[in-house]
């Protein structure tokens, strides 16, 4: 028995639904969207379709690209590689000590430290270096170095200095200098025919970048000793110059001053002259004060001393005599007291001891007298050395103002002197510095790894070189097929209707190879049938109205199926119970008389009947196999089809055949060279494109577009027919592999 396996008609109904969704009822040209349906722009079956379809083009490429590689490979000369590495620090060791080590290299900031070691891979690129390592090596006019290099020997007629160039391009050709990312371990390498050689050559370029490096900060303490060797001269010259200066204005002035005092002072912030003058009143100003207070302590003692009671005087009760006096006298008095406690002041013990106590009186007055006598001579002293002393300080005022308007200039002299003995002894300190630097610094550049010589060629790689051909070989593979899609302007999937022609998709009818065409329509299962189902179903919802009723269908070419087209879409509609009329309006090359079988291939009268007023409606209207459909041929063919069909006899047949049908359909002549498609299609409410795939091209397709465009007509869509599937070129499509009926034999269990 017969079964479906997959496919539907109501899966058509609901693809046009959605297909004319948003257009308005029309299909109007230019306002479709080819990817509205969400398909990405880049697809990757589209291009592994276009990869098979060009798959021959693609594998010549590609082996020519291998081929030639194996060939260049086979005869190219062995060449090997050398490398040495070399670790680039930003500072070198220290020799002298942090302070007195000048010429170390200055530490590097983090920030600047990419830029430091780029600049060192520049230094080891340098012209200079090279020429370094060429006369090092003796490589100038080296004729086993040429042959190493595979370079041609200079001729007689080379000067010296093309020679030198041409060695110097030699070299810096095979030398090759790597520094990777965060890493201080550069690599220098260098290629040659000779394993030997260029090994050497990479280790002179390692030994004479460290040397050009000690040799450059050698250098550089040269040129900065020389210059502070003229310096510290002029430095000197202004030095001596100054003090001489210095020395005349305070010789003519009459000035003596102390030079290391008033250094000393000028050192401490304190600017106070050091000449004698001012040091002799600083130190007279001193004694006055000194006297002054010695004055007044002494004047105080003899206040004291003076007008009270002497024994009242610290001086005279702190002397040792009449300290002893006194308690001399203390005890007379104890003893007359009690001598008087006892007898009368006649009695003789009593005036021994009266007479005792007045003789102590008496001392202790005297040496009172003789202590105040010393304190005035104390106080006279005091004050003449006092006003002696303010006499002075007077006196060496006045010739210390004096000296002071002498002091402006002198100091300006002095400060001068002051800085250029700075400058000179700085000076002086930098170039000893220099003296003990130069010559002893390390270098910053260490070598890691020297270069051997290679046991194995670096070049040719054949694996290298086939990978590179097969890179290259796929680019201009893909270049070329990129071209060859690009400059290919024909349609051939349903998807270029809609990509290329920016025109909505109503149908695709695939290519029949085993059966006739007619037998295919007729057979409901068969895909053309489907196709033509499918695209009866989107003109139903072609329009807000539905099914337009007047509906032209024509082609950019002939032989693109179009009449085939028309009378399937014809009999599609008529089997829904709709009333459908069929005009061949093809004036030129008629097909439909001889496509419907029950006609027998008669076209005696038809459509230049009618508009020639030979014949009515009635009269031509052709019945066929199918009740709601009717057709009227073309008739006899005219001399002037163009005329015929732009008359008013068309219009008014158009007028009779829509009052009577539900549909009328028109199949029209192609649109290229001719102008009958044209003035139908202004005539009738929507126009299908029938296209060809493969055959038909974009640029034919827009002319034909745009001419019926300027009719102002409604342009319903295109419908692809003859598309072949399972070419490789098409399997990209949507379509591919898209059957609309399966059926399968199968016998119950």
């Amino acid at each position: 028995m017969q079964q479906i396996t997959s496919g539907s008609g109501s899966a058509d109904l609901s693809l046009a639904r959605e297909q004319f969704a948003g257009s308005n009822g029309y299909g109007s040209y230019g306002e479709i969207d080819p990817y509205s349906d969400g398909k990405p722009s880049f697809d990757i079956r589209e291009i592994i379709a276009i990869i098979r379809a060009n798959l021959i083009v693609l594998t010549v490429i590609v082996i020519a690209a291998l081929a030639l590689a194996v060939i260049v490979t086979m005869l190219q000369t062995p060449r090997y590689t050398a490398q040495t590495t070399l670790q680039i620090n930003d500072q070198s060791a220290q020799i002298l000590g942090k302070q007195d080590d000048t010429l170390q290299d200055p530490v590097v900031a983090a920030s600047d430290t990419e830029r430091f070691l780029q600049t060192q891979v520049d230094i080891l690129k340098s012209r200079a270096l090279t020429e370094r390592v060429a006369q090092r090596l003796r490589l100038v006019g080296n004729a086993r170095f040429y042959d190493a290099m595979g370079v041609r020997q200079p001729t007689e007629d080379l000067s010296r200095a093309e020679v030198e160039d041409l060695t110097m391009r030699t070299i810096e050709a095979a030398r090759d200098v790597d520094l990777p990312r965060n890493t201080r371990l550069a690599t220098v390498s260098f290629i040659s025919t000779q394993p030997e050689l260029a090994a050497q050559i990479a280790n002179a370029f390692a030994a004479e970048f460290i040397q050009t490096n000690l040799q450059r900060r050698f250098d550089s303490s040269a040129y900065a000793r020389e210059f502070i060797s003229g310096q510290l001269s002029e430095a000197r010259a202004k030095l001596e110059r100054s003090e001489r200066e210095l020395n005349a204005y305070a010789r003519d002035a009459g000035l003596i001053r102390d030079r290391d005092a008033s250094t000393r002072s000028i050192g401490q912030g304190n600017r106070v002259g050091s000449s004698v003058t001012t040091t002799s009143l600083l130190e007279v100003n001193s004694s006055a004060n000194e006297a002054q207070a010695a004055r007044i302590a002494v004047e105080g003692r003899w206040s004291l001393i003076s007008k009270g009671n002497p024994l009242s005087s610290p001086d005279v009760l702190a002397n040792p005599a009449v300290s002893q006096l006194l308690a001399e006298r203390a005890r007379n008095m104890a003893e007359l007291e009690k001598q008087r406690a006892n007898h009368l002041e006649d009695y003789p013990a009593v005036q021994q001891l009266k007479a005792q106590v007045g003789v102590i009186d008496a001392q202790i007055q005297s040496v009172a007298g003789t202590i105040r006598a010393s304190v005035k001579q104390q106080y006279e002293a005091a004050l003449a050395t006092e006003n002696n002393l303010k006499r002075q300080v007077a006196e060496l005022k006045g010739s210390s103002l004096a000296e002071q308007d002498q002091l402006v200039q002198y100091r300006l002299l002095e400060r001068e002197a002051d800085t250029n003995r700075t400058v000179y002894e700085g000076l002086l300190q930098r170039y000893k510095e220099l003296n003990a630097a130069a010559g002893i610094s390390a270098s910053n550049i260490a070598i890691i790894d020297t270069a051997i010589p290679p046991i194995r060629p670096s070049s040719p790689n054949l694996l290298r070189n086939l990978l590179l051909a097969l890179v290259l070989g796929i680019i201009s593979s893909g270049i070329v097929v990129y071209f060859r899609t690009l400059l290919d302007d024909s349609v051939k999937v349903p998807e270029d209707i809609e990509g290329k022609l920016q025109m909505p998709l109503l149908g695709v009818i695939p290519l029949v190879r085993e059966i006739d065409i007619e037998v295919a329509i007729e057979d409901p299962k068969s895909p053309v049938s489907e196709g033509y189902n499918s695209l009866r179903s989107a003109l139903l919802y072609s329009t807000a109205g539905g099914l337009p009723k007047t509906l032209l269908v024509t082609s950019s070419q002939p032989s693109e199926g179009k009449s085939t087209t028309s009378l399937a879409i014809a009999r599609g509609i008529a089997r829904l119970g709709r009333s459908v009329v069929l005009l061949d309006v093809d004036l030129r090359r008629p097909e439909l008389h001889r496509a419907i079988p029950i006609l027998n291939g008669e076209n005696d009268r038809g459509m230049t009947s009618i508009l020639t007023s030979q014949s009515t409606v009635q009269e031509v209207l052709r019945d066929t196999d199918v009740e709601q459909l009717k057709i009227i041929t073309s008739g006899p063919i005219p001399p002037s089809p163009t005329e015929l069909l732009s008359s008013n006899r068309m219009t008014l047949l158009l007028d009779e055949l829509t009052a009577k049908f539900d549909l009328v359909l028109l199949d029209s002549p192609p649109v290229l060279g001719l102008a009958d498609s044209p003035l139908m299609a202004a005539l009738v409410d929507g126009v299908v494109i029938v296209i060809q795939s493969d055959r038909s091209r974009r640029g034919s397709l827009k002319a034909s577009l745009r001419r019926l465009r300027n009719m102002r007509t409604t342009i319903l869509g295109g419908v692809l027919t003859q598309f072949d599937s399972s070419a490789s070129g098409n399997r990209y499509s949507e379509y591919y592999g898209y059957n609309y009926y399966q059926y399968t034999n199968s016998t119950a269990g």
